[in-house]
This record gives structure tokens, sequence and C-alpha cells, in this order.
């Protein structure tokens, strides 16, 4: 399989601090890969040195196969930075068909594909204002727009959903499966778990400078629910009285908790190793427990980066996100 994106043992330290600490994934081509991690991660630092705008101090990137980080492989990237950086008095239009010619496109091609990205971000009324009379939110949906100008092979996006409104996140979100769609590989990184877990077919958990976790996203979720949490609702208290018996059996249950945030269970078990649901479910069957709810649980992306991350880390990201 040949790869967009291959990163090999990367360091990079600022000082005495170690912000990439030999962190290695690679990006297939034709998906969307997420680098996601809480602030301070070391996630745009490894989205820089792809870009070459600064560079490790060990290991290696590759890019499309053959290309180091430099100007032959910049011709076929798409960078929209978390820093936005527009021309704030140009006019809209002006500025994303200015980025177009700079990425080689002829004045004339560039006016056009500049009109269609407008039209297509839900910014065609503004194209004849400045750039600084926009909100923030269509800021960086103008800023989007340059990244994806020339057509390139690999996107990369650094907190792409940063100030955005729910409906223009679903705008960016329904444009990156288009990019998928044709092919092309977008990389991202977030700290935004469920944005995420929308978009991303792989994702590199980093934290503190160090990968954490990589791989296909359905495999992460598949690992994460052999971990055999049940949640359960029951009908009526009787049932619920009468479901302690089973819970309370050490060769059926190692443990229980309470209900997550906003569910609507009774509370949640979890197996003991190796023991699968319907034994549990038999022995409430048995006892004549009337359930309302009998699901295994799947986690979340936020759940598993809870897990992995760490609970103080991911409540700082999340926390981060709803002021974003």
């Amino acid at each position: 399989m040949t790869s967009a994106v291959r990163v090999e043992g990367i360091v990079k330290k600022f000082g005495n601090h170690i912000a990439v600490d030999g962190i290695s994934f690679e990006v297939p081509r034709g998906v969307v890969y997420g680098i996601l991690g809480p602030n301070g991660a070391g996630k745009s630092t490894t989205l820089r040195m792809i870009n070459d705008i600064i560079a490790p101090d060990a290991g290696t990137i590759t890019i499309l196969d053959k290309h180091a980080p430099g100007p032959d492989a910049a011709s076929q990237i798409g960078y929209l930075p978390e820093e936005r950086g527009l021309y704030p008095k140009m006019k809209v239009l002006e500025m994303v068909a200015f980025m177009g010619e700079l990425r080689g496109l002829s004045g004339s091609e560039s006016r056009r594909r500049a009109q269609k990205w407008l039209e297509r971000l839900g910014l065609a009324q503004w194209t004849r204002n400045k750039v600084q009379d926009l909100s923030k939110g269509m800021q960086q949906k103008v800023q989007f727009a340059t990244a994806l100008i020339h057509e390139p092979a690999l996107v990369i996006l650094d907190e792409p959903w940063s100030g955005l409104d729910p409906i223009n996140a679903d705008v960016l979100r329904e444009v990156v499966e288009e990019i998928r769609a044709a092919g092309r590989t977008v990389m991202l990184s977030t700290h935004g778990m469920e944005q995420a877990e929308k978009v991303c077919d792989q994702v590199c958990i980093i934290a503190r400078g160090k990968k954490v976790l990589d791989g296909k996203l359905r495999d992460i979720k598949r690992a994460a629910n052999s971990e055999g949490l049940v949640a359960l609702g029951f009908a009526d208290d009787a049932s619920k009285d009468r479901a302690q018996a089973a819970i309370a059996d050490t060769t059926l249950v190692v443990e229980q908790r309470p209900p997550r945030a906003g569910d609507i269970a009774d509370c949640e078990v979890k197996l003991v190793d190796g023991v699968a649901p319907q034994r549990l479910l038999a022995a409430l069957v048995a006892a004549d427990v009337s359930l309302r709810r009998f699901e295994v649980v799947v986690p979340t992306l936020h759940q598993i980066f809870v897990d992995r991350v760490g609970g103080d880390a991911a409540t700082i990201a999340e926390r981060t996100a709803d002021h974003a």
C-alpha cells in the first residue's frame, strides 16, 4: 500500500522541553487521518514538521512515497494552520484567488476556482467584502478555501473546527468527506473527539509528546468494546432488586458502575474477562428480571481518549474545545 505520509521516529525539542518524542505512524492514501490529543500534546508541532515549517531534530518524514518535507512536497499539500493568516484588507475573492496564483494557477483559473469554493462554503454573497468584515468563523472558511484551491493530493488541517458554529462545522465535515471520496488524503489535528469520530478512518492519539495509540478507528473501538461493559435498564424497582443477585455474582461481574453522564441506563457492569454478555442475560432472565435495556456498550472515541490519555488531560482538552 502506498502512503500519503510516513513518519519514523521524529523528535523535536525546544530547549529542555521535548515537544515530540520519537513518534512514528503511517497515513495511507485516500483516508481521513486524525492526530488527536490534548493541548500541548505535540499535534501542531508534528504537522509543522511535515509541512517543513520546522525541522525535526531526529527521525524522517516521507510524503507521497518520495518527497521529504520541502518545496517539492509543498506544491502537493494544502495546509490550514492553527494560527490563521489572511490579509485583512483584501477582498475575499481576491484573497482566495491570490493564493491560487501562488500555487501556480493562472489568474483566470484561480478566480474561477475561488468563486466555486466560496459558493460551496456559503460565502458567495461576501466575495466583494474585505476579509476584516467577516466573522471569525467566516474567515476560517476563507482560509479553508485557500488550502484547497489547487486541489492538493494531501490536505493538512490543524484544528479546523476551531471557532465554527455547528452548522459551519457540518459544512466543513462534508467537504472533508468529499475530498476523501475523490481519493485524496486528509490529515487533521483536533482535541474535539466528537468531530474526529464523525470523519476519521484512522487516528493517532498522542499525549505529552508520545504516541499512545494508533490504527483504524473501527479496530480501536472493537478492541475497546471487548472490555465487556454492559448497560442495564430495569422495567421496575422489583426487577432492579431481583437483578442484584446476578450482578453480585463474581463469576459474571467484576464491577458495577453508575451510568455515564446523560445516559438513561440504571447502571453499567463490567463482565469478568472471557464472560459473554449472553451469560449475564441468561442469569437475569432466570431471576425473572424485566429489562427495558440490555446493551453492550460501544465506547465513544472520547471515552477511549479519556481511558488512554487520562481524565485530567482529557478534561482540559474538552474544556478548551467548549470555549473555542
